[in-house]
């Protein structure tokens, strides 16, 4: 039976490959952070509270652009709102922890160590301590984080203000969402948010975040009916 620190150790090995991706995106976080105006103490804390790249974007963008403290927080709310379903998914593995490992575990929860660690928790969940691998692979991300996020700081502090590396935010998102692009209900639900948030940029508060997200979460939401209802 393997030990608290091997399945610990497990969880890091398993999640490395997918972080390959994770360094450059916290040093462009960082650099964009100080070139918006944040500054460095607000950059990192940001990366340390909130823990989410693609938030973490958004939530820059708008706080520097003066939207409301209601809209900022909610469109953070909205982007992160998926952890929802991985908490609901990985629920019937971590129900018997006491309420300090659910919330350590749901600080350190991330689209890649869920990926790694949803498989591993569902084939050894009766070992008792499997919960392990997703610390593992959790803090092993948030390391990565806040190391990238630092080094991003330092070097926006010294990147010339003239080189305009706020181009990065949309090409970040769009690197998000390719893979995405294959499946026409993918397809369909990029295009819808994206021309919404295009046509209502302009509304008050900036609040074409939340347009965008409610009408592509109910495009979503129709083509899962559709598929469902075909699969019957």
């Amino acid at each position: 039976m393997k030990t608290k620190s091997q399945i610990f150790i497990r969880g890091l090995l398993d999640v490395l490959p997918l972080l390959i991706p994770v360094f450059p995106f916290g040093v462009i976080y960082g650099v964009i952070g100080m070139e918006l105006g944040l500054g460095p103490y607000l950059t990192f804390a940001s990366s340390f509270v909130i823990f989410g790249g693609s938030s973490q974007l958004v939530f820059a963008q708008l706080l520097t652009a003066g939207a409301s403290p209601l809209v900022v927080i909610s469109s953070v709310a909205v982007i992160n709102a998926r952890h929802l379903l991985y908490g609901a998914v990985l629920s019937e593995y971590l129900n018997k922890l006491s309420i300090f490992w659910k919330l350590i575990l749901s600080y350190f929860m991330t689209d890649q160590a869920f990926a790694t660690s949803s498989k591993f928790l569902k084939s050894n969940q009766e070992t008792g301590i499997s919960h392990y691998h997703l610390l593992g692979s959790g803090f092993t991300l948030w390391f990565i984080w806040q190391a990238s996020t630092l080094l991003g700081i330092f070097l926006g502090a010294i990147v010339p203000e003239q080189l305009g590396l706020t181009f990065a935010v949309p090409l970040t998102f769009l690197s998000l969402i390719v893979s995405d692009l294959k499946k026409i209900d993918h397809l369909m639900v990029v295009l819808s948010s994206g021309l919404v948030a295009t046509f209502f940029y302009n509304v008050p508060l900036k609040s074409y975040v939340l347009l965008a997200a409610f009408v592509g979460m109910s495009v979503a939401y129709f083509f899962t009916l559709r598929i469902i209802k075909e699969n019957k």
